[in-house]
């Protein structure tokens, strides 16, 4: 293949993978083929996966009114790369137009069309961009979940960060110099603590990153495991726990902290990042509902499965791969667990529970079934700017709504209520 040929051919890989069912494209991005790219071509792959999943409803609509019908996949995909390329990630038309039509011809599938390949892309681009218009980012179905659920104004805010490209977030150990750190990643400090970088490339390059000072994480993702407040020496108990990032801010606490998933690759993953930064848990693999353990906790942290609408921002595919009836299946779930994690808590401990969702079945609706259920469990009201969620993301139940707009240059959209056991 020519230049720029096998980036674009793996970039398809994960379009294919994301929009085929949810977690293909990470699955799909630590796959032989992809990992064996050069760094700059599998970072180009995944940036133009990215620029089709950012924009594909507009990009879907404009290929529609040019289609008398849906192709196969692959041909589908090769429009939706060639539209992206062109029109959001500055690449020559000529050159996004001629490298779809060979990639085209390389493969079986979409070898009799490559007519068709190149006859659409180039009526796409004499026409108008794709519009903008934010309400087209999200499937229907879900934009219109967010409209009943936050209004018209609130639902376009939302939607309109779906193509944006987010920034990195970093948390950082407690004894760190938070403004040091600043300076050399060039970075500001959000309220509560995190640190947010423009910076692109390696992380595993970055200042302090073998050092194990500070770990990715998403501003409003470190929130649920501040509401803890946990003390050191404390018995804490972090359900659903992998990929870890609440563990570790659990364990920087002084904490006692056991990190329990059922998933023991995703644990994997953890139990590298406690060796990193130094830090220590103890890892189980098991299902939370249904963990044959006995003891009890002073404190529990619950960040259940859900439908993880609310991380769009750095997995767009998310949005494509959810299904409506996600949201009721998961929502069973979470009140199995919720009731497991209540009944592992001591008299007078704190429990708090998060999804990274959008949805209010797996969130408000949550919270009110588990309390009219579990008469033993209060809700235990959050403070305004507590834990350094923005104030416009408190409910007047005491709960937070964290939207992903509500923080300037976003953050992934989470819901959390925190309760004490009587």
């Amino acid at each position: 293949m020519n230049d720029g040929l096998p980036a674009r051919e793996a970039a398809l890989t994960l379009i294919d993978a994301a929009l085929s069912r949810r977690g293909g494209l990470d699955e799909a991005a630590s796959a032989n083929g992809f990992r064996f790219l050069e760094p700059r071509e599998r970072a180009f792959a995944r940036a133009l996966a990215m620029a089709v999943l950012r924009h594909l409803g507009p990009i879907d609509r404009a290929l529609a009114a040019r289609l008398q019908k849906a192709p196969p996949d692959r041909v589908m995909h090769l429009l939706r790369l060639g539209a992206a390329q062109a029109f959001h990630l500055e690449v020559p038309a000529f050159a996004a137009v001629a490298t779809s039509v060979e990639l085209a011809g390389a493969n079986k599938t979409s070898r009799p069309f490559k007519g068709l390949v190149n006859a659409v892309l180039r009526g796409l681009l004499r026409d108008a961009p794709p519009s903008n218009d934010p309400t087209l980012l999200a499937p229907p179905w879900l934009y219109s979940r967010w409209v009943a659920a936050f209004g018209e104004a609130t639902a376009r805010e939302i939607a309109g960060q779906i193509a944006l490209e987010p920034a990195t977030d970093l948390s950082l150990k407690p004894d760190a110099d938070s403004a040091a750190l600043a300076q050399a990643l060039e970075g500001e400090i959000l309220p509560g603590g995190s640190l947010r970088l423009r910076r692109k490339g390696d992380v595993a390059a970055w200042p302090s990153f073998e050092d194990g000072t500070w770990w990715v994480q998403d501003a409003a993702a470190a929130i649920p495991a501040r509401l803890l407040d946990v003390k050191a020496g404390e018995a804490v108990l972090d359900l659903c726990a992998a990929p870890g990032g609440k563990t570790l801010q659990l364990a920087a606490a002084g904490a006692d902290v056991v990190a329990l998933d059922r998933s023991a690759a995703r644990l994997k993953r953890l139990e590298e990042n406690l060796v990193r930064t130094g830090l220590t848990a103890e890892v189980v693999a098991a299902d939370g509902a249904a963990w044959d353990d006995e003891r009890t906790f002073d404190a529990i942290l619950l960040d259940a499965p859900c439908s993880a609408t609310g991380t769009f921002r750095r997995h767009p595919d998310v949005l494509w791969a959810a299904r409506p009836g996600d949201v009721a299946s998961l929502a069973g779930v979470q009140a199995r667990i919720l009731d497991s994690a209540a009944d592992r808590l001591k008299p007078g401990g704190r429990l708090v529970y998060c999804v990274c969702s959008l949805e209010p079945e797996e969130g408000e609706a949550q919270v009110e079934a588990f309390l009219a259920r579990r008469p033993d469990m209060a809700l235990d009201p959050i403070a305004p700017g507590e834990g350094g969620a923005p104030e416009a993301s408190l409910t007047p139940r005491g709960t937070l709504r964290l939207l992903p707009h509500q923080l300037d240059g976003g953050q992934d959209g989470f819901f959390a209520a925190r309760f004490r056991k009587a």
